[in-house]
């Protein structure tokens, strides 16, 4: 089980993230998986691959899925989360939405191939962020997940792959060399995806905020980035209050700070694990 941690700091300045510690493999049923720790906020991401596409895929499809679930587990708040047992609901929900198109907006469905995924992001511990350390989280956990999905021969370039008649056959899928599964991981993920939280408390502007931060923000923000400077999304609301455009930038500014950390952080820790 590899881990990483960011060095420990006492006190946070305004653009300072909370401490990030990861743990892959937390646990070997799945694909992938990951136990990401952002300060207070903990999260357990697993990728598993699924027996078949979609049922609204055509049969000879020839691109993949990515589908995401959320969950607060029933002891991740300070008072007793009770179990969605009849579906996801509201707040859940919309986060579902935003993890699973954030991760298909990052990834290439075509280099991915007919594979479909499902990212799993359970809520162990909540202490503000956890949609945007869920989204961090399932990058890193769908990055494994394709690296190992190229070792295995169930995600090839589109030129390797077999017809159908080849499956009939007994086809055997080639091996790649460490420099062609790289540039095809590279390829199904062009760059890394991250999400940090922005806000307005007290007239100032502070990244990645707890929950004591977040309950007395003036404005909060959720930005979606690769690690390329480009946006996927960004959620930004007013909590009984207004922002000007000056404090917009500067929101988005320290977002792009704190996304810029994210994608160094995700290098280090995705370097040769295999």
């Amino acid at each position: 089980m590899a881990k990483f941690k960011t060095d420990i700091t006492t006190s946070r300045n305004n653009d300072d993230i909370r401490e990030i510690e990861v743990e892959i493999d937390f646990t070997p049923n799945a694909l992938a998986s990951v136990l990401y720790r952002q300060g207070g906020t903990h999260i357990l991401c697993c990728v598993t691959k699924e027996a078949r596409l979609p049922g609204w895929f055509p049969r000879d499809a020839t691109k993949g899925w990515v589908h995401a679930e959320y969950s607060l587990l029933p002891g991740s708040t300070d008072s007793r989360f009770r179990r969605e047992r009849r579906g996801a609901k509201g707040r859940t929900q919309e986060i579902e939405r935003l993890i699973a198109r954030s991760l298909r907006g990052s990834i290439n469905l075509e280099e991915l191939g007919p594979v479909a995924l499902t990212v799993d992001c359970d809520v162990l511990n909540a202490d503000g962020g956890t949609r945007c350390a869920s989204i961090t989280a399932a990058n890193i956990a769908l990055r494994l997940a394709v690296r190992r999905l190229i070792a295995s021969g169930d995600c090839l370039p589109i030129d390797l792959r077999p017809t159908k008649e080849d499956r009939d056959g007994g086809w055997n899928p080639p091996k790649l060399s460490d420099m062609e599964a790289k540039n095809h991981e590279n390829k199904v993920i062009p760059h890394d995806l991250s999400a940090i939280s922005v806000g307005l408390v007290g007239g100032e502007v502070y990244l990645d905020l707890d929950y004591v931060l977040d309950s007395n923000a003036d404005v909060d923000m959720n930005v979606v980035g690769t690690s390329d400077g480009n946006f996927v999304e960004i959620q930004g609301t007013g909590e009984e209050s207004t922002f000007t455009y000056d404090e917009l930038q500067s929101l988005i500014a320290m977002a792009r700070n704190g996304l810029k950390q994210l994608a160094e952080m995700q290098e280090v820790v995705l370097n040769g694990i295999v």
